[in-house]
């Protein structure tokens, strides 16, 4: 089969199929990450990220290629997660850019959008690395602009572009000593070849339905419900489930399809093998269940009241439109109970819930930025993989924004303690990142996997001692492992005060163990005990 030009049509099919291919691979892509700490993990990000690509391009039904690659664009920007969502959302915004103004793509449009994307990519780092998905990127594009002088045969050309990525793939592992070592190639450059991958499919599936990743549901739209009333929801239960039988015909999908129309409005009927999934808007969610149990058993259901959720957002615009506008409103990305009390006691007036294993995406941040009334808005990301999207944020954003580059918690927290209320923005904001630099943060936390690291042999389960996001050491014991840290911290610098944040699975009375240890060895610097309540990490130290 020889393909001389895609459409819009093609290339919606072309993003649902690689998203669902995402979806499947992320926890192997998960497990190719050699630094064994459980953060938010490229995997999923990648796979978010272009599951919010393939929702807006989903939405259209259009041959306009150029219309969807925008979509795409948009779509992956908004749902942008981590550094790796944040540099393939730039990909595709390349990629769209190549294709301005086309109706259609032939080889060469193709081969000049793929080249785009990865300059658009690269141009978002601001200290590219070889031997990631940004060499992968540059080979594919490369490769392609070569190719599509030699054939216009679409297909072939991305039979050639998906084997020239692979083996520069293979390369990663020379480029990068951790990779090595490991013996494992780039993550994130392993998930760009399954999006590649995806994208291929469609010259055997012609028809192809988005599959919603599952973990994450799809994320609410934010927009303005004041002028949305009660009255203009005809229908208010959204209906979700799935039926399970072995029945699923063509005739039985048509017969629901037929009755679900008599039912409400919104109607989906997705037939799959053995599984239905349906999805309706209803004032009558019981019939619909009724009806829907004659043909097999249910799973998976969800019935969600619209009215009720547009009067909950109805009441939250209203109360935070009447209030007070400030001049200078606070975001920070915290996790645990603890942490995000902490914080709004330090006057946050949004707090994002997430860090390790959770990066928000870059709509998160933008439906907090909207949320807060004040002149000027500062964020604090409180981890290094979320700095990106929160300044992608920033861009988007028509409101005065500033990202303070805070890579911990306790980083963001020093900031908020340090800061003069009193002084001018300009001058608070310059005591936020002298604060931030005056910290010194230790991590306590497990290995989720078996490996190698820095010529030291980690077993799953292991204790993982961190300081500033590199293990410092390895331990079998949580309260040995803790006080050997606090020690290490004090080698690299002296400090007058550490604060102490017990995570979930600590007690407080381990954490009060370990405070005593700290005030008996080192009794000139004084101590605090937080309870952070945070997941993963046993111990977030912090030492000015």
């Amino acid at each position: 089969m020889i393909k001389k030009v895609i459409d819009g049509h093609a290339l919606r099919r072309a993003i649902i199929l690689a998203s669902n291919e995402l979806s499947v691979k992320r926890a192997y892509l998960d497990g190719l990450n050699v630094f064994p700490v459980p953060d938010g993990d490229t995997g999923i990000n990648m796979s978010l990220t272009t599951y919010g690509a393939a929702k807006e391009a989903y939405k259209l039904d259009t041959g306009n290629i150029y219309d969807v690659a925008k979509a795409i664009s948009s779509g992956s920007l908004r749902g942008a997660r981590g550094n790796s969502g944040v540099i393939l959302s730039q990909l595709f915004r390349g990629f769209a850019k190549g294709l301005e103004g086309k109706e259609a793509a032939n080889a060469m449009d193709l081969a000049i959008a793929l080249k785009e994307g990865a300059e658009m990519s690269y141009k978002a780092v601001m200290k590219p690395k070889e031997g990631t998905v940004l060499t992968v990127a540059r080979a594919i594009g490369d490769c392609a602009i070569k190719t599509a002088f030699e054939t216009d045969d679409i297909y072939e050309l991305l039979e050639i572009v998906i084997k020239e990525g692979h083996e520069v793939l293979k390369e990663t592992q020379n480029m990068l000593p951790e990779l090595k070592a490991a013996g494992v190639v780039d993550a994130g450059g392993m998930g760009l070849m399954c999006i590649i991958e995806g994208c291929y499919q469609t010259k055997t599936i012609k028809m192809a339905e988005l599959v919603t990743p599952s973990s994450e549901e799809p994320a609410a739209a934010t927009f303005d419900s004041s002028n949305f009333s009660h009255a203009d929801i005809k229908f208010a239960y959204c209906t979700e489930f799935f039926i399970n039988t072995e029945n699923a015909t063509q005739k039985v999908e048509d017969e629901l399809k037929k009755y679900l129309d008599t039912m409400g409005d919104s109607v989906v009927v997705v037939a799959d093998m053995d599984i239905i999934k349906i999805h309706v808007h209803t004032n009558n969610p019981g019939a619909v269940l009724e009806r829907a149990i004659t043909i097999g058993t249910l799973s998976s259901i969800k019935i969600d009241n619209m009215k009720e959720q547009h009067e909950s957002l109805l009441q939250s615009q209203q109360e935070e439109q009447s209030k007070e506008k400030k001049a200078i409103g606070f975001i920070a990305v915290s996790q645990g109970d603890g942490f995000k009390k902490f914080f709004k006691d330090l006057g946050v007036d949004y707090v994002i819930e997430g860090g390790q294993s959770m990066n928000p995406a870059t709509e998160d941040f933008l439906s907090a930025i909207d949320a807060v009334n004040a002149d000027k808005i500062v964020i604090f990301p409180n981890n290094k993989n979320i700095i990106l999207a929160a300044e992608q944020a920033a861009s988007l954003s028509e409101k005065d924004v500033c990202v303070i580059k805070s890579k911990t918690i306790p980083q963001g927290v020093s900031a908020l303690v340090n800061d003069t209320v009193f002084g001018s923005i300009e001058e608070r904001i310059a005591v936020f990142e002298e604060a931030i630099g005056n910290i010194t943060t230790g991590f306590v936390t497990y290995a989720v996997k078996d490996s190698n690291f820095d010529g030291n042999e980690i077993l799953e389960g292991d204790i993982l001692l961190m300081l500033e996001g590199q293990i410092k050491l390895v331990s079998k014991d949580v309260a040995e492992g803790s006080k050997n840290l606090i020690d290490a911290m004090f080698k690299e610098r002296d400090g007058s005060f550490l604060s102490i944040y017990y995570g979930e699975e600590v007690s407080l009375e381990a954490a009060e163990e370990l405070a005593d240890y700290m005030a008996d060895k080192y009794p000139d610097c004084d101590v605090e005990i937080i309870k952070g309540g945070q997941a993963l990490y046993y111990y977030t130290l912090s030492l000015e």
